[in-house]
């Protein structure tokens, strides 16, 4: 005699099994995984605030102090968002540093040498753009790899630095020149005002212009975009010429904060503007570099760095954290890319 089943009834649970369970916490790593992956780096921000607030609640959170992160991170956001338009079409950009160095030399000489302070500066931001062209050149329409080119570039660049400078360090330059990188609106440093309108600028052009998307499409995958029909020769020679001028910028920017400007005092910007990047890279689930990402990489070395200062930090120590912060941060962005 066949039997029905009763709808008023439920069936039972299932009773809990290891492989239930095991299933259940493998789910659970991979959600933290993937959670960790996108924001640990916003984590480590606010855990490094944390860290020296309550190491030193009386000095950190300060405004001076604050204001002292601002514009000790200035040259490096500014210079980070050239290494990040790079990196958003998927290339890598080694003389950055190199050129700001130039950039900020060669504008020094011409202010010695009594041409007026403004078409000095419109030399230098027009010797970073010509090095950018040049670098786009040769990686877009030569073909040639993004790290031995740039590579070669930044080596030249620095002989070069050193030629205009003539191994020494330019100084005495104009009171006006000098206010763009020393000078205060409304108790904030210059600087900060020039590396939040690049950014903006940066920015806006990613999300909201053709150009902007045609760099994500590219970086996303060359071969489809030029099936897309977008120019990807033109894209990636944007790409380098506009990282040239802003990292010119940025160079003539530290020359004037500094009072002075050598053949090697950008060459550390470099370096920390693609860690910047790296840990930015994370924040989305592409795993492409991103400008939002950057700026939280720059605070990330920004606070860091003050942090250890107020501290009294050896600064060898410094650098091998900085260093161990890249690794981190290569590592955590390759683990991205594998989520992918």
């Amino acid at each position: 005699m066949a039997t029905t089943l009763d709808p008023q009834k439920k069936p039972k649970d299932q009773p809990l099994t290891t492989s239930s369970i095991t299933v259940a916490q493998e789910s659970f790593s991979k959600r933290f995984g993937k959670t960790f992956l996108q924001g640990g780096t916003v984590v480590a921000f606010v855990l490094l605030v944390i860290f020296f607030f309550s190491m030193r609640p009386d000095v950190f959170l300060s405004f001076t102090n604050v204001r002292n992160i601002l514009y000790q991170v200035s040259i490096l956001a500014i210079i980070a968002c050239a290494q990040t338009l790079v990196m958003v079409v998927g290339d890598f950009d080694l003389s950055v540093g190199a050129i700001s160095s130039l950039a900020g030399s060669v504008t020094g000489a011409l202010m010695i040498a009594e041409m007026p302070m403004w078409p000095a500066i419109m030399v230098g931001l027009l010797v970073g753009l010509g090095i950018g062209v040049f670098n786009g050149l040769m990686i877009a329409y030569l073909n040639l790899s993004a790290f031995v080119a740039t590579l070669a570039t930044m080596t030249s660049v620095v002989g070069l630095a050193f030629l205009v400078t003539e191994g020494t360090t330019l100084f005495q330059f104009p009171e006006a020149f000098n206010e763009l990188g020393q000078g205060r609106l409304f108790e904030i440093p210059m600087p900060v005002y020039f590396a939040v309108i690049i950014s903006l600028i940066i920015w806006l052009t990613l999300k909201y212009t053709t150009l902007g998307r045609a760099w994500h499409a590219v970086g996303g995958n060359q071969e489809v975009s030029r099936l897309s029909g977008v120019n990807v020769r033109r894209a990636r020679f944007l790409a380098f010429a506009l990282a040239g001028l802003i990292s010119a910028i940025g160079g003539i920017l530290l020359a004037a904060r500094l009072g002075s400007a050598s053949a090697i005092q950008g060459e550390d910007n470099m370096m920390f503007s693609v860690a910047a990047v790296f840990l930015g890279m994370t924040i989305l689930k592409s795993g492409m570099a991103n400008l939002a990402g950057t700026m939280i990489g720059v605070g990330i070395i920004g606070v860091m760095s003050n942090g250890f200062n107020i501290l009294g930090v050896n600064s060898y120590v410094q650098q091998v954290v900085t260093g161990l912060i890249i690794i981190l941060a290569v590592t955590l962005s390759s683990l991205k890319n594998r989520e992918r």
